[in-house]
C-alpha cells in the first residue's frame, strides 16, 4: 500500500482547451536540470497543460525558479520568501528578492502572507514581511500571489491597510463562501488546488460556485495536494487537468469553458502571451 501510493497518477485525457498551472514547485517536484523541467512540462502538456507557474518559498528556491524559468518556454517564475521563513528576513534577504522578481520571465512576488497554523515564525515577522512583499509588488507592477491559511481576516486587513496590488492573487484558496465573497468583492483572484476536489471541502465547493468566470485560476501546489481520487501520491503539473473537471463538476460547466475561463484569466493576470490553440 506505501509503494502504490508513492507512484504518480496517471496522466489523463488531455483537456479541450489548454490550462495554465498558476501555482507549482518544479524543484520540490525532484526538477533539478533543465532536461528535468522539460520533462515535467511534457507531461503536463499530454494532458493539456501548457505552461506553468514554478514558485519559490525561500532564496534558493528563488534563485533556481527564477533560472528555471529560462530553460523552457512554457515556464514562468514568482518568488518571495514564505511567510513561515520570515524570522529572519533582513535587508540581504530583501535585496535578492527584489533583484529576482525583477527578472523579465518571473510574473509574480509569491508566495507571501500569513501562516497561522505553524509556529516557525512569529505572527508579527510574518506580517512585517507581507506588508513589505506588497510594496515590493506595486513598485515593480507585478502580481501579488498570497499564501494564506488559518488567517483570512488579519490577510484581507493587510491588503486593506497597505493598499492591494492591481492584480492579487489567494494562491490555493481555503476560504468558504463568505470569503470568497469578500475577495471576489475587492477584486482579488482564487486559485484552487486539487484540494477542491476532496470531498470533505464543502465550504471550498461553495467558494468555488460562487466566484465569477474572470476571477478564479487552476494550480496544483505539486508536489502537495494531489487532487481526488489520488489524494495523498506526488503531484505533478498535469495533475491540474482533473482539478479543471472537478471545478467544472462543482460549477455545473462544461470542462472547456472552464478551461477557457482558466487560460484567459491567467493570461490577464500574469501578463502571459495569448494562447488560442488547445
Amino acid at each position: 500500500m506505501g509503494a502504490e501510493k508513492k507512484e504518480l497518477p496517471p496522466i489523463p485525457d488531455r483537456l479541450p482547451v489548454s490550462v495554465v498551472d498558476a501555482h507549482t514547485h518544479l524543484d520540490a517536484c525532484g526538477a533539478v536540470t533543465a532536461a528535468d523541467v522539460t520533462a515535467m512540462v511534457d507531461r503536463a502538456e499530454r494532458a493539456g497543460v501548457s505552461r506553468v507557474i514554478t514558485v519559490a518559498d525561500d532564496l534558493a528556491a528563488a534563485r533556481w525558479a527564477a533560472q528555471a524559468s529560462t530553460w523552457d518556454p512554457r515556464v514562468w517564475a514568482a518568488v518571495a520568501i514564505h511567510p513561515t521563513r520570515t524570522k529572519d528576513f533582513g535587508e540581504p534577504e530583501k535585496s535578492e528578492v527584489e533583484r529576482l522578481a525583477n527578472e523579465s520571465r518571473v510574473v509574480a512576488v509569491g508566495e507571501t502572507g500569513l501562516d497561522y497554523y505553524w509556529d516557525y515564525s512569529p505572527h508579527d515577522a510574518q506580517q512585517d514581511a507581507f506588508r513589505w512583499h506588497i510594496d515590493l509588488a506595486k513598485r515593480i507592477g507585478k502580481p501579488l500571489m498570497i499564501h494564506d491559511r488559518d488567517a483570512h481576516d488579519d490577510v484581507l486587513r493587510i491588503l486593506e491597510e497597505e493598499g492591494a496590488p492591481e492584480q492579487v492573487v489567494f494562491h490555493c484558496f481555503s476560504g468558504d463562501e463568505h470569503i470568497a465573497r469578500r475577495c471576489v468583492d475587492a477584486g482579488y483572484v482564487l486559485s484552487f488546488a486539487g484540494t477542491v476536489s476532496f470531498r470533505n471541502a464543502r465550504g471550498l465547493h461553495e467558494a468555488a460556485r460562487i466566484v465569477p468566470a474572470d476571477q478564479y485560476l487552476v494550480e496544483t501546489d505539486a508536489p502537495f495536494l494531489t487532487p481526488h481520487p489520488f489524494r495523498g501520491r506526488p503531484n505533478e503539473p498535469y495533475c491540474a487537468a482533473y482539478t479543471v473537471r472537478h471545478l467544472a463538476s462543482l460549477r455545473g460547466e462544461a470542462v472547456h469553458e472552464v478551461a477557457e475561463s482558466v487560460r484567459t484569466t491567467a493570461e490577464r493576470v500574469f501578463g502571459l502571451p495569448t494562447v488560442t490553440t488547445g
